[in-house]
């Protein structure tokens, strides 16, 4: 089995898993109250979906109307069902779309996020008849390109291989009816400001679309994005007192920095756990903090930017299995995953967003079940703690550790491993000459009809390449008789350098007059 059919093996099995709805959250309304058609409602019933949380009691009538909707609310709440329901009902409503076209458009910020919106969609719609890709960077490239030539419903991407295909003409946007921007607020902090912009210019006008916006915080930059790219659209929140899901307790531990990876190891040795997420705020520290748990008995994985994308798929498929207990991860593993069962989450490092807290936080206590946030706060990232207690509206409780809590760090010092990384060439130097050290030709055997470089000069008298010519001293007769039996060297072209004019009043003499002006 090769790398591409293992990976799409591994796609395939983590579509398969369903993701429960967090139902014990909602004392809404049901779906079977919205004019809903059977086979959407069929799905629904089927993947758990039998009441409506908050935000999608609110959506969703609008959403069904026709109405541009701007949503925010806690991660975990169900924001991907607020718009895939009414997306589903209003597409198998109205008339088939045109062929080979996609008519949904789904933008999201993680290639992680993207693969779990396209398994919520299959889920909730695989009794409609809809074909249904998520593009990506990380993994094959043409397969996907296939994938939308071959015509595609719904496609679900990140922002940098849908421009690529769009500028290749693989992705076509002018039938797209329905545009949905997932995260937004995690676009910006990501710096995908400018693709998102540059996607949704080449859409359909606003009034020829309906927009959907969902996120877990609106701030003034993404109100901005609705005003611009969105036409009117109703803006629909959940309480401003609910920030963080009721279920999540919270506890914050003042610690040195030097002292978080002995406080780390009592809490874990003290906590009863059976999954527990770790965020850091660095790659670097995602390396140490998983090579300090492995190396004290705990089984640990990192995840962070630095992998590829087969190797953190692959890390995120055992941690939802759960075969991998502990993962250890940056903010790539802080918004739209579906991990349940997550018992604990440890924020080794305070965020400096304060956004991030709460989608950190948001991994557990999922699905109606309760959960726990620990904070670790040393003297570095102190500094944040006031942020995020001004977006909660109220102090995060602050527990106080004893000396057993702090347990002996049993790991050897972390070293990080040696990445090669392409060596740039100087500025000035001549790579990729014929005769340089960089080029792919030999010295000494220039190509045909190239020019003669001085180290690759027929050896009469002069040096080899890369080595300096010995000067021959006046009593060698050897040396200057083999030079005199040699064929002549034909002597090297010299580029004579261009004098620079004198300046006026240096007094300096002037030039040999040139050939045919008086006086010459």
């Amino acid at each position: 089995m090769n790398k591409d059919n293992k990976l799409e093996t591994e796609l395939d099995s983590t579509e398969n898993q369903v993701s429960s709805t967090p139902s014990s959250l909602a004392a809404g309304r049901p779906f079977s109250q919205f004019d809903l058609p059977p086979a959407l409602l069929d799905g629904l019933n089927e993947a758990g979906y039998e009441f409506c949380t908050p935000i999608q009691e609110k959506a969703i009538p609008l959403a069904l109307e026709g109405r541009d909707v701007a949503g925010q609310a806690q991660t975990g709440t169900g924001k991907t069902a607020a718009y895939l329901v009414p997306i589903f009902a209003r597409l198998m409503a109205q008339e088939q779309p045109q062929k080979g076209m996609p008519s949904v458009l789904i933008v999201a910020p993680t290639r992680e996020l993207a693969v779990q919106i396209l398994k919520d969609a299959q889920t909730l719609g695989k009794n409609l008849d809809l074909t249904m890709v998520a593009v990506f960077g990380g993994v094959d490239y043409g397969k996907q390109a296939n994938a939308l030539r071959n015509g595609a419903d719904l496609v679900v991407g990140t922002p940098g291989r849908l421009i690529d295909y769009a500028k290749q003409g693989i992705f076509k946007t002018s039938a797209i009816r329905y545009l949905v921007v997932d995260e937004a607020d995690r676009l910006f902090d990501m710096g995908f400001v400018a693709d998102l912009r540059w996607i949704l210019r080449r859409l359909p006008k606003y009034d020829r679309r309906q927009s959907m916006l969902f996120s877990a915080t609106l701030g003034y930059r993404v109100l901005e994005l609705t005003y611009e790219f969105m036409n009117l659209p109703e803006k629909v929140s959940m309480d401003k007192d609910v920030v963080l899901a009721e279920q999540a307790e919270q506890e914050l531990y003042h610690c040195s920095r030097s002292e978080k990876v002995n406080l780390l190891l009592g809490i874990l040795n003290r906590e009863k756990w059976t999954r527990v997420l770790i965020f850091v705020n660095t790659r670097f520290g995602a390396e140490r903090v998983a090579f300090k748990l492995v190396n004290n008995g705990f089984p640990a994985e990192g995840i962070s930017g630095l992998l590829n994308q087969r190797r953190r798929l692959r890390l995120l498929e055992k941690f939802k299995s759960g075969e991998l207990k502990i993962l250890v991860a940056t903010n790539v593993a802080a918004r739209g995953l579906h991990i349940d069962d997550v018992s604990h989450v440890i924020n080794y490092d305070v965020p400096a967003d304060p956004e991030d807290y709460v989608h950190r936080v948001g991994r557990t206590a999922r699905a109606g079940a309760t959960g726990k946030a620990i904070t670790l706060c040393c003297d570095q990232y102190a500094t944040h703690l006031p942020y995020i207690e001004e977006l909660l509206g109220d102090k995060v409780p602050v527990a106080w550790a004893d000396d057993e809590l702090f347990v002996h760090d049993q790991a050897p010092d972390y070293r990080p491993p040696r990445r090669k990384e392409p060596v740039k060439p100087r500025r000035g130097s001549n790579t990729g000459r014929p005769g340089s050290k960089r080029s792919g030709s030999k010295r000494g055997s220039p190509k045909s009809g190239a020019r003669t470089s001085r180290d690759s000069r027929p050896a009469g008298g002069e040096a080899k390449a890369g080595t300096k010519a010995k000067r021959t001293a006046p009593g060698d007769k050897s040396q200057s008789q083999d030079a005199s039996n040699a064929a002549p060297a034909q002597k090297p072209r010299r580029r004579r350098r261009r004098r620079k004019p004198a300046a006026p009043g240096t007094g300096s003499a002037p030039g040999p007059a040139p050939k045919g002006s008086p006086g010459s």
